[in-house]
């Protein structure tokens, strides 16, 4: 017998209410629905075809509503997505006002979070934490983030409605998504600061006994390095998962490490067990750009279906992408990705022989500083000039280390022509307050 996805929502809800979360609110029964809805597209999206039959029916409905309500969209109400503009972060804040419900400005956002708000009127609102120089803004209403809850709950602890669940939070900037789940009482939630040195609450952690922790890639391995690390649910959030990080962590926990793909901007990708990440296809739309010739990294344009407040349209991401070439083992049809890479801000623009800019991404040079000495288990590599790179390496590393950096990085950049001076620093600074690039452009124009 078949039954649509509101039956068997329906029957599910009023089924398992008392398993779940106090029920009491439409946001708290949002999330129930979102949840049960999440896990039944999990069971029949069963291949591509029925997925972007799925996405078409979705962003028919999101253009009708944003176009109906958003002054932004007005003009395009009549046309194909693929006429919509793709807009940046830059040209969402200067049309803040006209791409929310609430007709709200963005610097009325920005002032609120500045008195410590988060709200504006019924809206729910936070910000990025500007790793890319200036801030973005968001509103939500009540039940989006409850959708968001339920969504992400399914995509990772897709039990937690019948089984308690202690999940530890080590992410920066906590935002009220985060904290939204707190309202259950099948989960608890513990929140760790990491504007404070992990070794002021490190024993709290422990003492809290998670058997889910999300965390960044820099915090996993520093619990994992003291055998403090013993949850059953490893993930990885807020930061690129380098390789470097993944073995030390699994290698010492005895886990598979997955990660949460997610930004400001929406969750965009969850591990399934077998720590594959996926794209979130069937709450976002991906468009994909390749960044450089010759690179098979590429940057998404996202559309997110769930977002009713402030429209989510075609939005570049400045995120790397490679996408793996076959499908994954567990069965899932959503695009498995091979590896988050960084961010665009992040490629080198290096001046050739004739001062043409040629652009290196980070998987390169991450690559050349690893595989020139085995005993490299952290690293930084920054553009400081058009013409110059500087390395900076551990201190207890081998003197001999530096040469064989130099060596084989001039080799592979020589690939793109370019040969500028490379430098070797010793000396990594912890950073645990801020999100860790290993690789960097630190100019804002090369």
């Amino acid at each position: 017998m078949a039954f649509s996805e509101v039956s068997v929502v329906s029957y599910a809800v009023s089924s398992s209410l008392h398993y779940t979360v106090s029920m009491t609110s439409v946001a708290k029964i949002a999330a129930a629905q979102s949840f049960f809805l999440c896990r039944w597209r999990a069971r029949t999206i069963k291949d591509r075809t029925v997925l972007q039959r799925y996405q078409a029916k979705r962003i028919t409905a999101l253009q009708r509503h944003v176009s109906m309500r958003m002054a932004y969209y007005e003009p395009y109400r009549d046309q194909p997505l693929a006429l919509w503009p793709i807009i940046d972060k830059g040209v969402l804040l200067a049309n803040f006002a006209g791409m929310n419900l609430g007709g709200v400005e963005a610097s009325t956002v920005r002032d609120a979070i500045a008195a410590d708000k988060d709200r504006v009127g019924r809206f729910v609102i936070g910000q990025s934490t500007g790793t890319s120089g200036n801030r973005g803004y968001y509103m939500i209403s009540d039940t989006e983030r409850f959708v968001w809850l339920g969504t992400i709950l399914a995509k990772t602890l897709p039990d937690a409605l019948w089984r308690r669940h202690r999940v530890a939070l080590a992410l920066p900037g906590l935002s009220s998504l985060y904290r939204s789940a707190s309202a259950g009482s099948r989960i608890a939630l513990g929140f760790f600061d990491l504007a404070q040195p992990i070794e002021k609450w490190a024993a709290d952690l422990i003492h809290f006994d998670p058997d889910t922790i999300v965390a960044p890639p820099k915090v996993l391995r520093w619990l994992a390095e003291r055998d403090m690390l013993h949850a059953v649910h490893i993930f990885s959030g807020a930061e690129v998962l380098d390789p470097i990080d993944r073995a030390i962590v699994e290698e010492a926990s005895g886990r598979i490490v997955r990660e949460i793909y997610m930004a400001t901007e929406g969750l965009f990708g969850v591990s399934c067990e077998l720590g594959t990440v996926h794209l979130a296809e069937d709450v976002v739309h991906f468009e994909l750009e390749p960044v450089a010739a010759g690179s098979a990294l590429q940057s998404p344009i996202v559309t997110d279906f769930t977002r009713r407040s402030q429209a989510l349209v075609r939005y570049r991401m400045n995120d790397l992408l490679e996408l793996a070439e076959e499908p994954c083992a567990c069965g899932s049809p959503y695009q498995a990705v091979r590896r988050i890479e960084g961010r665009a801000d992040d490629i080198f623009r290096l001046a050739g022989p004739d001062g043409t800019l040629r652009m290196v991404t980070p998987d390169v040079l991450r690559n050349a500083v690893v595989d020139s000495h085995p005993a490299i288990r952290d690293f930084r590599v920054d553009q400081t000039g058009a013409a110059t790179v500087r390395v900076t390496l551990d201190t207890a590393l081998p003197s001999e280390v530096d040469d064989r950096v130099v060596a084989r990085l001039a080799h592979c950049l020589s690939a793109f022509g370019v040969a500028p001076e490379i430098g070797v620093v010793r000396g990594i600074e912890p950073v645990f307050d801020r999100k860790l690039r290993r690789v960097r452009r630190l100019l804002s124009e090369t």
